[in-house]
């Protein structure tokens, strides 16, 4: 007889960790918390064609048919390698808790919203599982040394099994942005303070974020306690933002007040377009002291782009980002997020709509005044803001060059 009740499903937890030793006291941790767990641990490397990855899995659970299942190689997508792995247990143990252990190379938030999309004819993956947070484990020496470079890049799998190269910097942040719950290794000697500053900059980077000790597997006392035990259970988070949304170019970053050890976070917000010219003259002034910043332009030249902004140590990417959504267009309102959606309507204005510039810069010893004040210089003025559109499009923009021929300038 149906009675109606959803099944109970069992849990997904995602960890990462900027070094190997570092996922795997984070693993640990977990199963001290969970020892039954099911941990499936990945990796991914370029196979000798470069068209697709390699990817290899290996369990530990106690049951050896499940182990002969699911530990081999494949080549393909690696969302939807582990996505019939996770369907796998799910058919073995009853309403499992399986802790999903990821490599570097693939990018935690675009690799959690394309697992939890539903391929034409399968069964989707939240069928079988709820979400917990997802855990980040740090080496704060290694973080430091990370979000400084530049100069060398590593290959992050997206959707479609589809390598994007980002520098060492870019992956180390957009690591511990995607996490609820951030683990810090032991790293150097108090007395040097590295451990106590990368907790500040964590603290900013993910402000969301619960930051941990991490002495050990089972370490800690009262709140790191408490909050351990949170990781055995679904993130009430995900019901608000679901692993797609979070990935809007539009939603603005959030952002932690106050000063932690010199370490700061701006946000800085505007209804008017950004002049590029201007914009590009005055980076070196808005950059300096910067170690992290993310959010979106509204850029004069491109009227109808929502522009987005992103940087890490001294790199930073601007790149168009799609649309922003027009005024009585139920198509592409329906389509857009529930957050999307939300965030429209709450800063919607007659003569804007949605359109705005909010970015969120974090750094050191930084003058926030001086900092807002150099990036509203960078905005039209009233005369240019009277040309409108047509004006617009003929201004000097060395920073995303001319606008294709065929496409319209108007909003």
């Amino acid at each position: 007889m149906n009675t109606g009740r959803t099944p109970k499903r069992g849990l997904l937890s995602i960890v990462s960790g900027n070094t190997p030793h570092a996922r795997s006291r984070t693993v640990d941790t977990l199963r001290h918390a969970a020892p039954d767990a099911v941990v499936l641990s990945v990796s991914v490397d370029d196979d000798e064609v470069g068209r697709y990855p390699f990817v290899q899995r290996v369990v530990s659970y106690d049951g050896g048919q499940l182990r002969d299942e699911l530990c081999r190689a494949a080549t393909g997508d690696p969302a939807v390698i582990v996505r019939q792995d996770l369907e796998a247990i799910a058919r073995h143990v009853a309403r499992p808790h399986v802790v999903l252990a990821l490599p570097a190379q693939l990018d935690a938030e675009l690799f959690l919203a394309t697992l939890w999309q539903t391929p034409l004819g399968r069964t989707p993956t939240a069928h079988h599982y709820d979400l917990g947070p997802v855990v980040a484990g740090v080496d704060p020496d290694r973080f430091l040394s990370d979000l400084r470079c530049v100069h060398h890049a590593v290959r992050f799998y997206g959707p479609g099994a589809r390598a994007v190269p980002v520098t060492l910097a870019e992956a180390a942040a957009r690591q511990v942005e995607a996490a609820a719950t951030v683990i810090v290794g032991p790293g150097r000697e108090a007395a040097d303070g590295t451990r106590e500053g990368v907790r500040a900059l964590l603290a900013h980077l993910s402000p969301s974020a619960t930051v941990l000790s991490g002495a050990g597997a089972g370490a800690g006392t009262g709140a790191d306690e408490v909050a351990l035990d949170t990781l055995t259970r679904p993130d009430p988070r995900w019901a608000e933002v679901g692993p797609a949304d979070r990935l809007d170019p539009v939603i603005t970053p959030a952002h932690r007040r106050g000063v932690d050890l010199g370490v700061a976070s701006v946000l800085w917000r505007s209804r008017r377009p950004v002049h590029p010219e201007r914009l590009a003259d005055s980076l070196s002034k808005i950059m300096s002291g910067v170690v992290r910043s993310r959010g979106h332009l509204w850029v004069a030249t491109r009227p109808g782009s929502v522009v987005s902004w992103r940087s890490a140590g001294r790199h930073l990417e601007l790149r168009e980002a799609g649309d922003w959504l027009p005024e009585g267009n139920t198509r592409a309102w329906r389509d857009a997020s529930p957050q999307r959606r939300t965030s429209a309507s709450w800063f919607w204005d007659d003569y804007y709509g949605e359109r705005r510039n909010e970015i969120v810069l974090t750094g050191t010893d930084l003058d926030q005044d001086e900092l807002r004040g150099v990036l509203d210089a960078t905005l039209l003025d009233d005369r240019e803001l009277s040309l409108g559109v047509e004006g617009w499009a003929g201004l000097p923009d060395p920073l995303l060059g001319d606008p294709l021929p065929d496409v319209p300038t108007e909003s």
